[in-house]
């Protein structure tokens, strides 16, 4: 296999552990969010660190990166908007009053979710607090956007004249084992979701079909009607929480704290894949290419066949959690919890997967990657 997967670059400028990361929407930078408290902004074409963004007094929970303009929020309470080319603060918006876990850009709003208990959306450019979603009973841990035009029709909207003006909606999934759905003009609850029993970890919006998916503490995925909040299903074969959910063509893969991630036909429910090999909770996927990408709490990266679930590669050199991952052209990028940025050579892997994926759909592909088994990727520093 040569030298594919390998790293070719390993990034500790940060003094802490990195929480997460945001590609670029022209896929021409990447921004780390730390422990250190700072965000960093990184080149996808030389790999350098272009940008330091400094100003938060505690650490950095999650970020967002647009194309001119970055997102941070933290546990002071906080989020800030930064200009990339010069890495002055433009913005702070103030107003939770406990950690700020995570946030959204959608059109002219920013959203925000906290341990307050609350949601928040916020004007971009005019540093003001706009609406507050007030409802949960416990922290806001995830979040998701849509308008209802992407999903009802003329004639089943019944929204107040208010509502009309602004059909934006938001879905809050919180630790108080509910999803609920606001009017972002008026604040009001749409809907609760409910049927979780545990904690509401991820959600994955697929607004053309009119479908929500939501993973919890529970073990459980279930996907719900977002324009009646009906119970559509619940798939319930993982034994730990699920932590990420990915949705491709139909496919939806979901990583869990039972070390596997799952796949399942969305249409019917079934489940037609797992993918094993994992020492620890699998914290971040990524589908590319043929490719699933994962994160693990062993500290490694993996690449699996999606179609045969064939391990094709384990990236090692971590010594923490991998808490996200990012594909651009040809590289993975892994951020951890040990402090580092680590990029990694996939070209091969995606030119050997081509390979395989077709052996595989000629019903020969599993015998040929079977003999491969398992291969370390090399760090070339």
């Amino acid at each position: 296999m040569g030298n594919s997967g390998s790293a070719v670059k390993v990034c500790t400028d940060h003094q802490g552990g990195i929480n997460w990361l945001s590609l670029s929407p022209d896929g021409q930078r990447l921004l780390t969010g730390s422990e250190d408290g700072t965000a960093r902004l990184w080149s996808t074409a030389d790999s350098q660190c272009h940008g330091h963004f400094q100003g938060h007094e505690s650490y950095i929970t999650f970020c967002h990166l647009e194309n001119e303009a970055a997102f941070t929020c933290s546990a002071d309470h906080t989020i800030r908007k930064w200009d990339v080319m010069t890495g002055q603060c433009l913005a702070i918006y103030r107003g939770h009053t406990s950690i700020v876990n995570r946030i959204l850009v959608a059109k002219d709003y920013l959203f925000s979710g906290s341990y307050d208990r609350t949601a928040r959306c916020w004007s971009v450019d005019k540093e003001k607090q706009i609406q507050e979603f007030r409802g949960h009973r416990n922290c806001v841990l995830t979040l998701a956007h849509y308008s209802s035009r992407d999903v009802l029709e003329e004639e089943e909207e019944e929204e107040e004249e208010e509502e009309k003006v602004s059909r934006d909606l938001l879905v809050t999934g919180s630790t108080d084992c509910t999803v609920k759905v606001w009017w972002v003009s008026s604040g009001r609850c749409y809907q609760t979701l409910l049927g979780h029993t545990g904690a509401v970890l991820c959600l994955i919006l697929d607004a053309p079909n009119r479908e929500l998916f939501s993973g919890s503490t529970d073990y459980t995925i279930r996907t719900w009607n977002i324009v009646t909040g009906e119970q559509l299903k619940v798939f319930k074969e993982h034994q730990g929480s699920v932590i990420c959910l990915e949705l491709v063509n139909r496919h939806l893969y979901s990583g869990s704290a039972d070390r596997t991630v799952k796949c399942w036909l969305v249409d019917t429910g079934e489940r037609i894949q797992t993918y094993k090999a994992h020492k620890h909770s699998v914290s971040t996927l990524k589908y590319h290419a043929g490719i699933l990408f994962t994160g693990s709490g062993d500290a490694c990266a993996r690449a699996f066949n999606s179609k045969s679930g064939v391990l094709q590669k384990i990236f090692r050199g971590h010594k923490f959690i991998i808490n996200c991952i990012q594909v651009r052209k040809g590289l993975l990028y892994t951020a951890s919890h040990d402090g580092t940025l680590r990029i990694w050579d996939i070209r091969g892997i995606c030119k050997r997967n081509k390979r395989l994926s077709r052996l595989f759909n000629n019903k020969v592909g599993c015998m040929v990657q079977q003999e491969n088994g398992e291969h370390e990727a090399v760090e070339l520093m």
